[in-house]
C-alpha cells in the first residue's frame, strides 16, 4: 500500500502544538519499563527529527521525593523531548509538570489511558474516562503552570459499555490540550484484539487540535493504513519499536521521501542488541544487564536457533556474557547466511 504524493506532503509537513513546531508527526510512546534514556538514544539514531517521551512519572512519587526519579533523567541535547505524567490530583500534576518543564521537556503529556490495575486503582490513567471533571480539572491546572505544549494520551472509554471517547476529547481541547494521542483500543481490551481505528476518524472530525493515532502501528504498511483511514495528524509507535528502534525513523522518512527504508536483517539486529546491552550497562550498571534481557529477546527472531538464543539471554548477569552469545550467532550467521529468513 502506498500513500498519495499529496496526502504525504502534508504529513511531511510540521506538527504545529500551540506556538511550538515539531518537524515529524511520528512519535515515540512513552513506555514503562522501554523508553529510557538508552532506548530513546537507539531510536534518535533513526529519527533524530521526532518527538520521543520518557517512561510516565509518577506527580505523587514526585511530590513526596527528595529526588527526582532517575525515569526523568534527559540527556543533554536531546530534543525534541516530552515528559509524560499520571495521578488524579491537579495541584500534585500542575507541580510535576513545572519540575518536567525545568528538566527539558518541550511538551508535558497527562497519561489518561493506562489500563495497569495499580494505576487504575489510584484515580489515574485511563481511570480517569470515568472521570471527566476531575480528567478537565487536570488539563486545566497543567496548562496554566507552564508554557510548553499540554497534551493528553488516553483510550475510547473504560469498556465497550462505557466508550465515551467524542465526549472526552471535546472536554480535553476545551480544558486547554492542545494535542490529543487516542489508543483505539478501551481499557477493558488492555492490549488484547484488533484497534479500532475508525474511532479516531470520528474524533479526528470533531476537534480543531492535532489528533494522533495509536495502536497496532508495527510496520510503515500499518501506519499508511492508519493515516489513510483516521484522516490523523501523526502516529504514535509504542509497542511496536520493542525490538525495533528503527521503527520511528522508517516512517518518518516514508512520510517524507516516499521511500520504504529497509528493515535491519538479523544480523543487525543482534549487533543493535549488543549496542543496547552496553548503553543500559553504562546507564543503570547490573540492573541495566537485566533490564536489557528483554530487550535483546524482542531483537532475536526469524533465524535457525533464536528461540535457544532467547532463553539463554534471559539469563545473562554480565555485559560479557551477552556479548559472547549475541557475537557467536552474529559470526554463524554471516558464516551461513542462507539460513537467515529475510
Amino acid at each position: 500500500m502506498e500513500m498519495s504524493a499529496a496526502r504525504r506532503a502534508r504529513l511531511a509537513s510540521p506538527l504545529t502544538l500551540g506556538s511550538r513546531r515539531f518537524a515529524s508527526r511520528v512519535l515515540q510512546s512513552p513506555l514503562a519499563g522501554v523508553t529510557d534514556k538508552a532506548f530513546r538514544q537507539l531510536v534518535r539514531r533513526f529519527a533524530p527529527r521526532s518527538l520521543l517521551y520518557t517512561e510516565m512519572v509518577s506527580a505523587s512519587g514526585l511530590h513526596y521525593s527528595r529526588s527526582l526519579p532517575q525515569i526523568m533523567d534527559i540527556a543533554e541535547g536531546e530534543t525534541p523531548i516530552g515528559i509524560q505524567l499520571f495521578d488524579c490530583r491537579p495541584d500534585f500534576l500542575a507541580e510535576a509538570a513545572r519540575v518536567a518543564e525545568a528538566q527539558g521537556a518541550d511538551v508535558i503529556d497527562i497519561n489518561m489511558g493506562c489500563p495497569v490495575n495499580k494505576i487504575t486503582k489510584n484515580g489515574g490513567g485511563s481511570s480517569l474516562l470515568r472521570d471527566p471533571a476531575t480528567a478537565a480539572s487536570i488539563v486545566a491546572a497543567v496548562a496554566g503552570a507552564v508554557g510548553v505544549p499540554v497534551t493528553v494520551k488516553t483510550r475510547l472509554g473504560w469498556s465497550d459499555g462505557e466508550i465515551n471517547i467524542l465526549e472526552f476529547a471535546r472536554l480535553m481541547q476545551e480544558s486547554g490540550a492542545q494535542m490529543l494521542t487516542v489508543h483505539a483500543r478501551t481499557r477493558a481490551q488492555s492490549f488484547e484484539g484488533t484497534a479500532r481505528w475508525e474511532w479516531i476518524a470520528r474524533v479526528k472530525a470533531q476537534l480543531a487540535i492535532p489528533v494522533i493515532a495509536n495502536g497496532d502501528i508495527f510496520s510503515i504498511d500499518a501506519a499508511i493504513r492508519c493515516l489513510e483511514l483516521t484522516g490523523a495528524d501523526g502516529v504514535m509507535c509504542a509497542r511496536g519499536t520493542m525490538g525495533a528502534p528503527h521503527l520511528v525513523g522508517q516512517i518518518d522518512h516514508y512520510l517524507r521521501t516516499g521511500e520504504r527504508l529497509p528493515d535491519p536483517t538479523p544480523r543487525e539486529r543482534l549487533e543493535l542488541a549488543c549496542v543496547h546491552l552496553h548503553l543500559l550497562f553504562d546507564y543503570l550498571g547490573v540492573p541495566g544487564v537485566r533490564r536489557a534481557r528483554k530487550h535483546m529477546g524482542w531483537y532475536v527472531r526469524d533465524f535457525p536457533g533464536a528461540a535457544a538464543l532467547r532463553a539463554q539471554l534471559m539469563c545473562v548477569e554480565t555485559v560479557e556474557q551477552g556479548e559472547v552469545l549475541l557475537r557467536e550467532t552474529i559470526d554463524r550467521l554471516e558464516a551461513a547466511p542462507a539460513l537467515v529468513k529475510t
